[in-house]
């Protein structure tokens, strides 16, 4: 191992103690540690910046634009009443219902887009309408959102990089990856139920209360709501279509903003402030942090590792892409870990295996890895920026104590799902 793999690994590992003890905001122990690596001459600042997912960047903040404007309109609030209605005003059927709303949403959209818009839809619900810790509900979602995303093409970004190279489309990852989304959102939903589901209690009268609300009496702006509704529809709609339309998902949000600022007559400065910045720089110093481990070779060390001892055994390939995909990517970013992946996998093929169940053992994995802790995937960075400005900080701790365990769980039955699938059935 050479001195700047052992920088690297270590700048790496001391940015995630921070991140895990809270000592320092976790955006400046980022940050502090992409410096870091500049400064060793791990990596220069153009290379560092190279790292940097600016597309996934675009996403954030254009939709955080976009939300910040049309949540002008009372939409939110119309919709938590609803909803809240929907589930009679009792919090575990909030719960159940915002959790699978939040899973087909991540699978149509992307999960980074849907936890902005049901974020702030989830925190009117629970303060405003029923008055219990909206904690438990983010991290429900949280985890949602990256098993619902596993589902699709367009859900996760490795996803859409797996698609590309292997030549696969949107129907053939709802064909093999969607049935195990199915039921491990089964399986999550009832360990929720057990966890939560006879201790939440709100008094009868709440209860009838939140069944008297008019939720057209919660919109505040009905042109900027009917603007807004219009806008959201095209939105998902063009998310759904994006690789039609040959639109990058930032592209689209961007646009999105743009068009809604345009409309709407905002304050551009008021709603500028709406952007959780300090999100925007923790993920742009991981990246760099990330970008040092696949500079020095870390992360294609580690891969090709796990790769060489499976002997080109396709059940052991299986079982052991899909754990190490999970684990890693639970603690690393699954972009760069994928793209370290894809080109090892091709090789394996160009030799002759059959690594088509690879391919799906990579996807599942890498994107239910992401439930593991709080900075595995996008998503759980952004909800717990929504969690914190509301009032409610999430800890490190506090969400990969369920975090994990719910990881290590939906691994296991895709972990089954793919062995039957491609060991026992043949595919």
């Amino acid at each position: 191992m050479t001195i700047a793999q052992i920088i690297s690994i270590l700048i790496f590992v001391v940015v995630m103690v921070f991140i895990a003890t809270e000592k320092i905001h976790r955006t400046t122990a980022a940050l502090a540690g992409a410096v870091a690596l500049i400064l060793f001459g791990i990596v220069d600042f153009d290379t560092g910046v190279e790292h940097i997912d600016f597309a996934t960047l675009g996403v954030l903040v254009g939709m955080m634009l976009f939300v910040g404007i049309v949540k002008g309109s009372g939409i939110f609030e119309f919709l938590a009443i609803k909803a809240a209605k929907i589930a009679k005003g009792d919090p575990w059927r909030v719960m159940l219902v915002f959790g699978l709303i939040t899973a087909v949403l991540s699978a149509m959209l992307d999960n980074v887009t849907t936890v902005l818009l049901i974020g702030p839809v989830t925190y009117t619900v629970c303060k405003l309408l029923l008055n219990v810790n909206p904690i438990p509900y983010f991290i429900v979602e949280i985890l949602a959102s990256n098993i619902g995303g596993t589902a699709t093409l367009i859900g996760d970004p490795p996803n859409i990089m797996i698609g590309s190279e292997a030549g696969l489309s949107f129907m053939d990852f709802i064909i093999y990856d969607a049935p195990a989304v199915v039921l491990i959102m089964i399986a999550v939903m009832l360990i929720f139920y057990v966890m939560y589901g006879r201790s939440f209690v709100v008094e009868q009268d709440k209860r009838d209360a939140v069944m008297q609300l008019s939720e057209k009496d919660a919109i505040h702006d009905k042109t900027l709501f009917i603007k807004s509704v219009v806008m959201v529809g095209i939105v998902a709609l063009a998310f759904v279509l994006h690789s039609v339309l040959s639109l990058e998902p930032c592209v689209i949000a961007l646009t999105a903003a743009a068009i809604m600022l345009i409309i709407s007559g905002a304050d551009l400065e008021k709603t500028i402030r709406e952007v959780e910045w300090s999100t925007i720089g923790f993920f742009a110093g991981l990246f760099i942090v990330v970008g040092g481990l696949a500079e020095t070779g870390v992360i294609q060390m580690l891969a090709q590792g796990l790769i060489d001892i499976t002997h080109g055994d396709t059940f052991l390939a299986i079982i052991i892409l899909v754990w190490a995909a999970a684990i890693i990517s639970s603690i690393l970013d699954n972009i760069p870990l994928v793209a370290t992946m894809i080109p090892i996998i091709t090789t394996m093929g160009a030799s002759g295996m059959d690594v088509m169940p690879l391919w799906w053992a990579l996807s599942l994995g890498a994107c239910l890895g992401g439930c593991g802790t709080l900075v595995g995937a996008s998503a759980n960075v952004v909800m717990a920026s929504i969690s914190e400005r509301n009032g409610y900080p999430i800890s490190f701790m506090e969400y990969t104590k369920i975090g994990f365990p719910i990881m290590i769980v939906a691994t296991a039955i895709a972990c089954v799902y793919l062995v039957i699938r491609f060991c026992v059935l043949g595919g």
